[in-house]
């Protein structure tokens, strides 16, 4: 039997960041009547549907699936009505809510946020984090309302972001912390004790989604800044460059100290090789400094160590990586 003061749920969410916060209300005395999911797409070399990671969790627990193609349509709108939900609940649903959706719940729509709000307002608060080189971030559970990410917090959870991490790394650690977040307020909220705090939009920043635009490295910029886009834009689109007219993407890096730059017969130029030699790729970089690759994918060919690259190939400091 339901808690007379439970509430009956209906979680927005789509990719693997939702499912730790929808397992959370799963096992809390909270009732999902409902899980809106993007629909499935084809994935791998065979280009089956494969079902979401959402739709997976409530597949397993009989929970009904709702994967609307367009969630303004009346049809959408009185099935959510119809379901009498107290509260929604979103995380990474990857779409923008409707007033008309919005309204339905009795206590509104809440929103498990990858960042420390007001700060990266917007799709990819996570990447645009690490590619900024930030030291911190952290999850924000806040109002929904019209404005994007704008609405009132709840809760703000940190997480202290390693100088390596990259952005999948960061966002694996950030699903959980969510989830930890999102119960309080949950019963918060049930209990009518749920405290708002209104953001302040003078300090706000926005998070545009990342593009595979974005990829190229440009040596000029200091080792750091190249290195902080090799680990932001993991898992997609990741960081690129060009050798010998070839395309290759940037797995892995670490940023040189000064002490460790080779010097002998180095190339000053960005983008330069200044040692390719066992397990040392070193590249030039703005600013004197220089960044070492640790893992290298040719385009559409596996990820190799420095090591196994530099075995079939043979660089000098003549070479260099650029457009």
């Amino acid at each position: 039997m339901v808690d007379a003061r439970a509430l009956r749920i209906v979680y927005f969410g789509t990719p693997a960041f939702a499912v730790p916060s929808l397992e959370a209300l799963i096992r809390s005395r909270h009732e999902v009547v409902a899980v809106v999911s993007q629909p499935d797409r084809p994935r791998g070399r065979g280009h089956q549907l494969q079902p979401t990671p959402t739709r997976q969790v409530a597949d397993a627990h009989g929970i009904a699936v709702l994967q609307p193609l367009k969630i303004r349509e009346d049809a959408f709108l009185d099935r959510m009505r119809g379901l009498a939900p107290d509260l929604g609940v979103v995380a990474a649903y990857g779409r923008i809510l409707p007033d008309a959706l919005l309204e339905i719940p009795r206590l509104g729509m809440i929103n498990v946020h990858a960042s420390i709000l007001p700060k990266y307002r917007g799709a990819a608060p996570i990447q645009r984090a690490v590619l900024a080189g930030e030291r911190e971030t952290g999850v924000t559970i806040m109002r929904v309302v019209s404005e994007l990410d704008a609405g009132a917090t709840f809760a703000i959870s940190r997480l202290a972001i390693g100088p390596d991490e990259t952005s999948g790394e960061v966002e694996a650690r950030l699903a959980v912390l969510g989830a930890d977040a999102l119960l309080p307020v949950v019963d918060a909220l049930a209990a009518g004790t749920a405290t708002e705090t209104p953001q302040d939009a003078a300090r706000a920043t926005v998070a545009p989604k990342v593009t595979k635009a974005e990829s190229e490295i440009d040596w000029t910029q200091p080792a750091r800044v190249v290195h902080d886009k090799v680990r932001g834009l993991q898992p997609w689109p990741l960081a690129s460059t060009h050798l010998a007219g070839v395309r290759y993407l940037l797995r892995r890096t670490a940023v040189l100290e000064p002490d460790h730059i080779p010097r002998a017969g180095r190339s000053e130029t960005p983008g330069g090789v200044r040692r390719a030699s066992g397990d040392d790729l070193v590249v030039a970089c703005g600013d004197g400094t220089a960044l070492r690759i640790l893992e290298i994918q040719p385009e559409g060919r596996r990820t190799m160590t420095a090591r196994e690259f530099l075995a079939g190939r043979h660089l000098t400091t003549n070479d260099r990586f650029g457009t």
